[in-house]
């Protein structure tokens, strides 16, 4: 009798869940047309570069079985005595990679690393299949991108760029590449993350993706359901799976413009040094929350010093937009073009101040290095609060072997075992510069600052290691 009312109730159970089955497999997606609209515009890259090979050595030219065999040891004897002197070969070495069209008349957007050091790069297109030999127009190291371009006699398909910043996280994306020489792969899934820092370069941001993405799939377009390209697929984590990182479009449009009219590319420059601010550091600058990036020094003659910027302001806007953090500001400041006058906020001294600064132009800037530090006469001194023995740098010698133009500040000379020092971590050879941003070149001045330190702010200390400045907060139990 139980049984005889079962079977109804399932049989309803499963009547009313079907509806909703079918419906769900309604509402997905069709790639089918994106797919057949935006794949001709992608093509694959292949690239040939010349390289010197060594020979091989002489034991790797054979396999031995067994241990202790008298030719394997004669062998490895040989090896050792004259591989110095083993010939060095040419040879050539094959790569793939992806790239897409951006105009009718042959140009290409790739990855920099896809066709970095190529002696020969070659096109072949979706729908004839015919390689085109291609040349190089422009590349950027630091973003990794480049610009290549082909002839032809016919108008080519091409991608436009869409608005990366107004992609949003669960979005639907089709990546379309070349994977281990797979031409023409459609992977399709989400946006998992924006905002991705992997290391990768000074300007990380980049846009994560589950849509299938493998080593040949770079430089290809990471596409939304618009058809538009809202970034160039770039990296992957090799030991994960669905992991992988685009390019913003709206990073990349700045510079292949650039590239596109034969000029270098060209990024702002203040000319500071910075760090993120943690919990720490900003209850000691009276800050609500953790934001914003912390200058811990500034170049004398650059346009962050010209334009008013001092050692610990942290700054919290560029041009009315807030800054997260250093990467935020570091991209922020390297699209605005050398000469922009840049409106600037900082937080100094527990209030806003606004900076105008006329921006410089990006390029390689020399770091001190490391120097092993001269010897000084000068009395060595404990902050036992601390748990630090420091004395004043007073010599040209050693200020300049710290990469200082002048004698400054305190150098630890010596750190207590279990102190709130080191679980700090500050080290001899550090220099104590600044203590809750007053100058301490005495130690009676970083004494009288320490002990009136409150436990709720703690102390905050511009340190100098190694040729770079830092800030550090110290707890004060």
């Amino acid at each position: 009798m139980k049984s005889k009312q079962f079977i109804p109730a399932l049989f309803l159970l499963t009547v009313l869940l079907l509806p909703s089955a079918v419906l769900a497999s309604n509402n997905l997606p069709d790639f089918v047309n994106l797919a057949k609209s935006t794949g001709q515009a992608v093509v694959n890259i292949n690239t040939v570069k010349t390289v010197e090979v060594s020979s091989p050595n002489i034991p790797d030219l054979f396999r031995f079985h067994g241990q202790n065999s008298p030719f394997e040891d004669f062998f490895k004897q040989f090896n050792e005595r004259f591989k110095g002197n083993s010939p060095k070969h040419k040879q050539k070495q094959g790569s793939l990679g992806s790239g897409f069209l951006i105009s009718k008349d042959g140009y290409i957007v790739t990855n920099n690393h896809v066709i970095a050091s190529a002696d020969e790069i070659h096109v072949k297109l979706h729908d004839n299949g015919k390689d085109y030999p291609a040349k190089i127009v422009g590349r950027d190291k630091e973003a990794d991108l480049a610009l290549i371009k082909i002839k032809t006699d016919k108008d080519l398909p091409h991608l436009d760029f869409g608005d990366s910043d107004n992609s949003q996280v669960g979005e639907w994306v089709l990546a379309i590449g070349n994977p281990f020489g797979l031409g023409h792969t459609v992977t399709k899934g989400i946006i998992s993350a924006k905002g991705r820092i992997i290391g990768a370069g000074p300007f990380d941001d980049f846009i994560q993706t589950d849509a299938s993405i493998n080593p040949g799939n770079s430089g290809g377009p990471l596409i939304n359901m618009n058809g538009q390209v809202i970034g160039i697929n770039t990296a992957i984590i090799a030991s994960g799976q669905g992991i992988g990182f685009a390019i913003p479009s709206n990073m990349a449009k700045n510079v292949i413009e650039q590239l596109k009219s034969g000029k270098k590319v060209h990024r702002g420059w203040l000319g500071v040094t910075i760090q993120n601010v943690d919990e720490n550091t900003a209850k000691a600058l009276k800050m609500e929350k953790p934001a914003g990036a912390l200058v811990n020094s500034v170049n004398e003659g650059d346009p962050a010093d010209k334009g008013g910027m001092k050692v610990g302001d942290v700054i919290i806007k560029v041009d009315g937009e807030k800054v997260a953090d250093t990467n935020a500001l570091l991209r922020k400041i390297a699209i605005l073009t050398p000469g922009t006058k840049a409106e600037i906020t900082v937080w100094r001294k527990g209030r806003e101040k606004d900076l105008t600064i006329t921006l410089g132009e990006r390029g390689d800037k020399g770091l001190v290095a490391e120097n092993n530090l001269p010897n000084a006469p000068a009395k060595d001194e404990s902050i036992d609060k601390l748990g630090i023995a420091v004395r004043p740098v007073t010599r040209d010698t050693e200020a300049k072997a710290l990469g200082m133009k002048k004698p400054h500040g305190l150098i630890i000379v010596g750190v207590k075992d279990d102190s709130v020092a080191q679980d700090a971590g500050l080290r001899p050879g550090d220099v104590i510069l600044e203590a809750n941003q007053k100058s301490v070149d005495s130690v009676d001045s970083l004494k009288s600052i320490v002990n009136s330190a409150s436990s709720k702010r703690g102390l905050l200390l511009l340190m100098r290691r190694q040729g770079h400045n830092s800030f550090l907060t110290i707890e004060i139990k």
